[in-house]
């Protein structure tokens, strides 16, 4: 993993490169997170709004916890949280 820190204070954006074992880059390679209160209490939208669960609430270490979810098309997203 790679990460880039960002600063709330200034413009910008933070993120991290990840590679995952197994998973071929192209299509659908892409995940953009979502920075939440608390990732596992929006997880709980996913499922009535037509998506699916993919991971639930998983610790990143220091960095947080993360849900991967499908969206209605078949698209993984991930909701970030730091509880």
């Amino acid at each position: 993993m790679w990460s880039f820190p960002g600063n709330q204070a200034s413009f910008g954006t933070s993120g991290a490169l990840v590679q995952f074992l197994g998973k071929p880059s192209g299509i659908n390679s892409t995940v953009v997170y979502f920075h939440c209160k608390d990732c596992a209490q929006e997880a709980t939208r996913v499922v009535p709004a037509g998506g699916k669960i993919h991971r639930d609430k998983i610790s990143i270490g220091p960095f947080g916890f993360i849900v991967l979810a499908l969206d209605t098309e078949g698209n993984m997203i991930g909701l970030h949280s730091m509880a």
